[in-house]
């Protein structure tokens, strides 16, 4: 890796460690950047699920107060979304490579229609709760159910992965927004360790790519959790989508 690529992976990492903070979607930004740099599909897929670890405890960490009196929902979700991430993280190396060729570009362009649609989500959410529709405390067993098998999507690839969980949340939890992207924050952490847990012992790195997203995101999770209130969703959408379709594009190629 050459001193101008690997300071495009780091930078590519504090960029994901704050979108995975605010809104999700980070590996929309590093994935294209370590394919870039040479890496095959899968490897990149493994050494960013490692390298975002960082980030995502970073960005939990900066929504602590948000978590505050949630310990028994995080702990209750969080068993599904290890469950879902070991799956996920199965699933990524018992399929053939040619399989996640096919299906990470699906991934990426289903995970863009997420990013591009959530406004009518959170409008419908809106709606919903305006006409009197009950919620949840915890989103009872559709919400866990829910929960655990987007964590299955995020072991195998993480694109939007955050996002889902959102959209999952809103509809069936009773809380404000900034609440459950604390609790967001943490099931991707979990799902991110478990999945890279897993990684260590049966897929190879590049771990100079893992050191640059590690400490990239790290610094960019805090980023994100102190600025996001403050960010336009619009910006951070246009953004995501963007270089979201650069990495269809690249797939496709």
């Amino acid at each position: 890796m050459t001193p101008l690529e690997m300071l495009g992976v780091f930078a590519a990492g504090v960029g994901a460690g704050a979108m995975n903070a605010v809104v999700g979607s980070g590996t929309l930004v590093t994935f294209p950047v370590l394919l870039a740099t040479g890496l095959p599909p899968v490897t990149a897929t493994v050494s960013n699920a490692l390298g975002l670890i960082s980030g995502s405890v970073s960005g939990a960490i900066g929504y602590r107060r948000e978590l505050a009196g949630q310990g028994r929902r995080v702990r209750r979700l969080g068993a599904g979304a290890a469950l879902g991430g070991l799956c996920g993280a199965t699933l990524l190396l018992a399929l053939p490579a040619e399989a996640f060729e096919t299906i990470v570009p699906t991934l990426v362009g289903l995970a863009l229609l997420l990013v591009a649609f959530q406004p009518l989500i959170g409008r419908k959410v809106r709606s919903r709760r305006a006409k009197g529709h009950s919620s949840h405390r915890d989103g009872g067993w559709p919400l866990s159910a829910g929960l655990t098998l987007a964590s299955v999507y995020g072991g195998y690839f993480a694109a939007a992965q955050g996002i889902i969980y959102i959209s999952l949340m809103g509809l069936l939890i009773d809380e404000p927004l900034q609440r459950l992207n604390a609790v967001k924050n943490v099931l991707a952490a979990i799902v991110n360790t478990v999945a890279a847990a897993f990684f260590l012992f049966v897929a190879d790195f590049d771990w100079t790519a893992v050191a640059l997203i590690a400490a990239g995101s790290a610094l960019g999770g805090q980023l994100g959790a102190r600025t996001g209130r403050r960010l336009s969703p619009a910006v951070l959408r246009a953004l995501i989508v963007t270089i979201g379709t650069a990495a269809l594009v690249q797939l496709l190629r």
